[in-house]
């Protein structure tokens, strides 16, 4: 396809749950020096963005993609743009890129003197419902995260102090950076463009209800039968109705041709019931829905 995108600026989400904004337990500890990317896992994430929080159904929760993951192999997948249709398509436009092992280390230091790992305090801006960017980098020390809770919005209020403002900025200024690689790396320094194949697949199940009346005028989706496990398949919470179920091999190809002509409103028949389903594609460090169950 064209050019790839590389935005990473949040898109929140419309409706339910609010962001835990306190920084996580692993800040606490000053981060170590960056490993070189030869020291890390072909599938092992040296630095990762992602966007948690803001209102968002429960369901929407564990089928997040992250906004970049950079692997030790150079891999970079990132989420490109979507055709602004109603209702979208059932699959998010994940894309993947190269860079080359100077340049995993060269970001991954770019992350640490950023301020990554080194829990500095932020604040918070006086902002209701806000996404927060959550930055996680590898490390000598291990994995280190930050969380900053409406790092693009302004500070209107006026609450932050001169410190917390500087240690945004940074990290602001990093999110830049990370939104245009090419740009950052220089010339020739982004390679391998194009779709990422992902090898298992992902279906958040909820029980599917009624569309409402505009939405049945403009054409409501037959119902499509469900290529892969048994719907809704384990809850990934106990005490939400939501349930995921993974497939990979001849199935796994099978939800992704069959998702790849349906759109985000399809209704799903499986064990003679009709189910919604968000489809996820699984990461190169994700191996089934255990892993999505850990989304903020």
């Amino acid at each position: 396809m064209g050019r790839s995108s590389w935005a990473v600026a949040a898109a929140v989400p419309l409706v339910m749950l609010v962001s835990a904004c306190a920084q996580p337990a692993a800040d606490a500890a000053p981060a170590g020096s960056p490993p070189a990317a030869e020291a890390l896992g072909a599938d092992e994430v040296a630095l990762r963005v992602t966007h948690a929080g803001g209102f968002v159904t429960p369901q929407s929760i564990p089928s997040r993609v992250p906004a970049l993951s950079i692997y030790g192999d150079g891999r970079v997948i990132t989420e490109g743009p979507v055709a602004a249709i109603y209702p979208g398509p059932a699959l998010p436009n994940l894309q993947q890129a190269r860079i080359s092992a100077a340049d995993v280390d060269a970001l991954v230091r770019r992350a640490v003197k950023a301020g990554v790992g080194a829990g500095t305090d932020l604040g918070q801006p006086a902002v209701a419902d806000a996404a927060t960017t959550r930055f996680v980098v590898t490390t000598e020390g291990g994995v280190r995260t930050t969380d900053a809770y409406a790092l693009e919005m302004p500070d209107d209020a006026g609450v932050l102090t001169a410190a917390q403002k500087s240690a945004r900025e940074k990290l602001s200024h990093l999110l830049a950076a990370l939104q245009d690689l090419p740009k950052t790396l220089g010339k020739g320094a982004v390679s391998e463009e194009g779709g990422y194949q992902a090898t298992v697949v992902a279906g958040i199940a909820t029980p599917y209800t009624r569309q409402p009346e505009n939405v049945v005028e403009l054409g409501a989706p037959a119902p499509v039968a469900w290529p892969g496990p048994a719907l809704p398949g384990a809850r990934l919470n106990p005490n939400v109705d939501v349930g995921c179920v993974a497939a990979s091999g001849d199935q796994g190809r099978a939800v992704l041709a069959a998702a790849g002509k349906a759109n985000a409103m399809t209704p799903w028949a499986s064990g003679g019931k009709q189910w919604s389903v968000q489809v996820r594609p699984l990461l190169p460090d994700e191996s089934g829905c255990a892993d999505l169950a850990k989304q903020e």
